[in-house]
């Protein structure tokens, strides 16, 4: 009978071989998670972001179509982003603020021949410009978001004077 034939010159270089391909892997593999972590942690904060920017744009509408000038005050504003009947986000809409105003010149010719006539002519227009400032809070992580807004409103000089310093 005989026997194999030994083979000195293998030493167990295809088990490292393998062995190190198979750190490679495993190394790969781990990373890859790591990467889908973050990755997914960042497009969360992304979205919370985008979700309170737009609570805060709808309180800003919200505000905008009232008569805010009349007499401005600092109001809390609940916005449901998801219209789910539940209240997302609180925006806190600081006091409007008056930043400034121009007086229109008159323009219609009823107007100027009117003064011309020694009437004296209804109260003279103003474009005044509000600064509105409003605060969000997301009640899941704490992060807060402030979004200034500027727009102009047509004013009587009546109204004007008594919310424009």
């Amino acid at each position: 009978m005989m026997k194999g034939a030994s083979r000195p010159d293998q030493q167990g270089a295809t088990l490292v071989v393998g062995l190190i391909m198979l750190l490679m892997l495993t190394l790969l593999v781990g990373s890859a998670f790591t990467m889908s972590g973050s990755s997914l942690k960042s497009v969360g904060n992304m979205q919370a972001r985008e979700e309170a920017l737009a609570a805060a744009n709808i309180a800003t509408e919200q505000v905008v179509s009232s008569p805010f000038t009349d007499a401005p005050t600092a109001e809390s504003i609940n916005v449901d982003i998801n219209n789910d009947g539940v209240t997302d986000y609180t925006v806190n809409m600081a006091v409007p603020i008056c930043i400034s105003e121009t007086e229109l010149p008159v323009v219609s010719e009823d107007q100027l021949s009117g003064i011309r006539a020694g009437v004296v002519p209804p109260d003279s227009q103003w474009s005044t410009v509000w600064e509105l400032a409003a605060t969000v809070t997301d009640p899941a992580s704490g992060a807060s978001t402030r979004v200034r807004s500027g727009v102009r409103v047509l004013l009587s000089e009546s109204e004007k004077e008594s919310v424009c310093p």
